[in-house]
């Protein structure tokens, strides 16, 4: 069984683009092949800037016969029909072959699909791939009509098995298919030929082309990681520009250079951001300072001057960059110095954040309002809460993060000390945003938090008074990642809030519609993201109903609570059939309250018990009440749920024994009464009914 080896070499692939397109290639020669009848043992695929390679191992030598049956139309349909059927199969009338149907005879068509050989398949397949290949953008070259990422130079496409190996013909837009590749641009440009997969990658490999992406960030990150210790430094690590950079060089050459004194200064953020965006230097960073002090670039090439030259020439450009940074740095504080941060953020005044939600200065303002009330519940103090809220957007007139959007919040924290505010203040304005995501940190600074909050509920609530809202897979102002937000917030700092409250002001303070079917969609809202996000940690979608069903969950903290030891108790024996036990009560209450028209709730008489199973649950049902309501006042929620738990013994044994429609219509009543007794103990846990099955 041959393997199949193909390489389209070309001008340099957009590291962006490397991966995905080595994907798609194996993808689509592989449903390819599949599609045509042949099989294979496994398939691989690489990228490197100059070209995209794929091999295919064990192929099969050539798809199998395929004979297809059709049904046709009766023997006595119209001749039109009859002519389009012989069209389709591309057979005569003669080839045709008469059958008794329940409908009387029916002709029925034999077609014979021979198989073809793997070099035809692949002489068909490779062209088509070629012309149709899902690059996000390409361009034409020359006067040929292919179109590609950049123009392509080269197709390799052989075909190897124990005879050897053969070229699979083909030609693309004017370029024939061979056996001949190209090593790297500058160190081994010449042409040579492979006979195989193996041979390939050691032919690159010695003509200084290291094919496989992983490999090379691997070698990237050891060097660096070495020369980094050498020096007595810290790499930092940046695993996407390390996939990025891995990207741009066929031979990564680690080199490391210096940065220049007069930019140490610099907070270690800018320096970082400004040589990753626009250099794709590694940082290296001074233990005991956190100072960013040097950098690691990485070559395409070995030079006789061990990349001094390289060197030179990006320190320069180096310097001409960050002597911008300098400046945008030296301008804001300059400006802080004359008017404070708070004269900084004065140009928000004039930066719409929305439409319909007025400027920015007027979100700042609502935040500030929302930040003072949520301070107390968090542990900060209401004055430095407000202090931060004013401040946390100032920075967005800064022109560092004019240039450099991602650091806000970063330069916020610099910029708010530089101004003289401490006391947490300066964290909150860089932590404010966070958490951006299920991964990212949650701040846990009392400020920081109350700030964070803040920021969230006015996204929330603004946005559902002007209708705003996600919609499907659409969500363009990320408010379930804020809702997510609150929700990590609230949680893992273990806060104590009331949430419905504090929509209610969030809503009444912006400038849309306030109403409380809004409050009640947001809640819902918030609501919902909670259960996706219990559900990641092990908790049942029902269980939280059933205890939201009971508070209505404006205490995030306490509902989860609730919901964790419900769900405890629940993956108990006693647990569960104690669920069983109460919704068997719950049916029967029910049924007869409809079928009778009244409500069984007026309490159940001990004297009118007549067995002893009766009096047994009458005794628990009047001990796990107290027992219950205690835990649960003490906000000791494992023991109410203990106490509900306890009930399963003599529930079980009433059912067993006591016939609840008994004759006697006293006898009855009495016993639906205790029903409803059953119900209300577990119903001060949660919404039993609520729960699946």
């Amino acid at each position: 069984m041959p393997d199949l080896l193909i390489e389209l070499f070309s001008e340099e692939i957009p590291a962006r683009m490397q991966g995905k397109a080595a994907d798609d290639l194996r993808r689509l020669i592989t449903d390819g092949l599949r599609a045509a009848g042949l099989t294979f043992e496994g398939a691989a695929s690489f990228a490197t800037p100059r070209r995209l390679a794929l091999t295919v191992q064990g192929l099969s030598v050539e798809s199998p016969t395929v004979r297809e049956e059709r049904k046709g139309p009766r023997a006595d349909a119209p001749e039109k029909a009859l002519a389009g059927f012989l069209r389709s199969t591309g057979l005569t009338q003669d080839q045709l072959e008469l059958r008794d149907d329940k409908k009387g005879q029916v002709y029925f068509a034999t077609i014979e699909k021979p198989g073809r050989s793997a070099d035809a398949i692949i002489a068909e397949l490779l062209p088509q791939v070629i012309e149709t290949f899902p690059w996000p953008k390409s361009m034409r070259w020359g006067a040929g009509s292919l179109r590609w990422v950049r123009p392509l130079h080269s197709i390799l496409c052989i075909l190897t098995d124990d005879a050897g190996a053969r070229v699979v013909p083909m030609e693309v837009g004017g370029i024939p298919s061979g056996d001949h590749t190209s090593g790297h641009r500058f160190m081994a440009p010449g042409r040579f030929s492979v006979s195989s997969f193996e041979e390939y990658s050691a032919a690159l490999s010695r003509a200084h082309v290291i094919l496989e992406a992983d490999d090379r960030a691997a070698h990237i990150w050891a060097d660096a990681s070495n020369q980094a210790f050498a020096a007595g430094l810290e790499l930092v690590e940046d695993p996407g520009l390390l996939v990025e950079v891995a990207g741009l060089v066929e031979w990564p050459v680690v080199l490391m250079g210096e940065i220049g004194e007069d930019f140490l200064g610099l907070p270690p953020e800018v320096l970082q951001t400004s040589m990753r965006e626009h250099q794709k230097f590694f940082s290296l960073r001074d233990g005991q300072s956190g100072q960013i002090t040097r950098f690691i670039t990485v070559a395409n090439r070995e030079t006789a001057d061990d990349g001094a030259m390289i060197l030179a020439g990006n320190r320069k450009v180096l310097d001409a960059r960050l002597s911008d940074a300098k400046f945008f740095w030296e301008n804001d504080l300059r400006k802080i110095g004359a008017a404070g941060l708070e004269g900084m953020a004065a140009p928000l005044a004039n930066v719409t954040f929305h439409a319909k939600l007025g400027s920015v200065a007027d979100r700042v303002e609502r935040i500030t309002a929302l930040a003072r009330q949520i301070a107390p519940a968090v542990g900060a103090a209401p004055d430095l809460a407000a202090e931060a809220a004013r401040i946390c957007k100032a920075d967005l007139t800064s022109e560092m993060v004019y240039e450099f959007p991602e650091l806000q919040g970063v330069m916020g924290q610099y910029y708010a000390k530089a101004a003289g505010h401490d006391q947490g203040v300066p964290e909150a304005c860089a932590e404010h945003y966070k958490p951006l995501g299920p991964s990212d940190e949650v701040p846990n600074a009392p400020v920081s938090v109350a700030v964070a909050l803040a920021d969230k509920l006015d996204m929330l609530a603004g946005f559902w008074a002007i209708d705003e809202k996600p919609t499907g897979s659409k969500d363009p102002f990320a408010l379930r990642r804020a809702a997510l937000g609150v929700i990590r917030l609230v949680l893992e700092n273990d806060v104590r809030l009331d949430l419905a409250g504090l929509v209610q002001t969030a809503l009444a303070q912006s400038p849309g519609a306030a109403g409380a079917e809004i409050q009640v969609d947001l809640l819902r809202f918030v609501h919902d993201r909670l259960k996706v996000y219990l559900r990641d940690r092990g908790l049942r979608h029902d269980v939280i109903d059933a205890c939201l069903a009971l508070d209505g969950g404006a205490d995030l903290s306490l509902l989860v609570k609730r919901a964790e030891a419900l769900g405890d108790v629940l993956n108990t024996e006693d647990g569960e059939n104690l669920v069983q036990g109460f919704k068997r009560a719950n049916n029967i209450l029910s049924q007869a309250e409809e079928a009778d028209g009244v409500e069984y709730s007026f309490g159940a008489d001990l004297k009118l018990a007549e067995t002893d199973e009766e009096r047994a649950l009458f005794a628990a049902l009047d001990q796990a009440g107290g027992a219950i309501s205690s835990a649960i006042e003490a906000e000791d929620l494992a023991a109410a749920m203990r106490g509900m738990a306890a009930l399963r013994g003599p529930v079980d044994a009433f059912f067993e024994a006591v016939q609840v429609n008994a004759e006697n219509s006293v006898i009855r009543r009495n016993r639906l009464n205790l029903l409803h007794q059953i119900r209300a103990t577990c119903g001060q846990v949660a919404d039993l009914t609520r729960l699946d099955g």
